[in-house]
């Protein structure tokens, strides 16, 4: 959600109101919560993490608040989006007390259930 809307902002796509409200969100949610590639700029690596993608906690309540208006955003500009939810997203590659950043279990070598013969 948060590189959907970064992409409208960086090509220019976002009305003059939407790119005021999208810096200022996006420097709400950097002081909500650590920027996972500050810590461990490889957790993204699409090389070493194939596919790896943020998650917030359920516990995140705040966080999770915030992503509405995002969403939002994402409906305005027709750019499509689904909700996921998990208790398990994969093998971890960063995580933190409010998210985790995990590469999702479609990649063969972190499937961990046997393949069908």
């Amino acid at each position: 959600m948060f590189a959907l809307a970064n992409g409208l902002a960086r090509t220019g796509l976002l009305n003059s109101q939407d790119t005021a409200w999208h810096r200022s969100a996006n420097d709400r949610g950097n002081a909500m919560h650590t920027d996972p590639t500050t810590v461990d700029p490889d957790c993204y690596d699409p090389v070493l993490h194939p596919g790896a993608r943020a998650w917030f906690r359920a516990s995140s309540v705040e966080l999770l608040d915030m992503t509405r208006a995002y969403l939002d955003l994402l409906d305005r500009y027709g750019v499509g989006w689904v909700e996921l939810r998990t208790a398990s997203p994969g093998r971890i590659t960063y995580e933190d007390a409010v998210q985790c950043v995990a590469v999702p279990p479609t990649f063969e070598e972190d499937w961990p259930w046997p393949q069908p013969s």
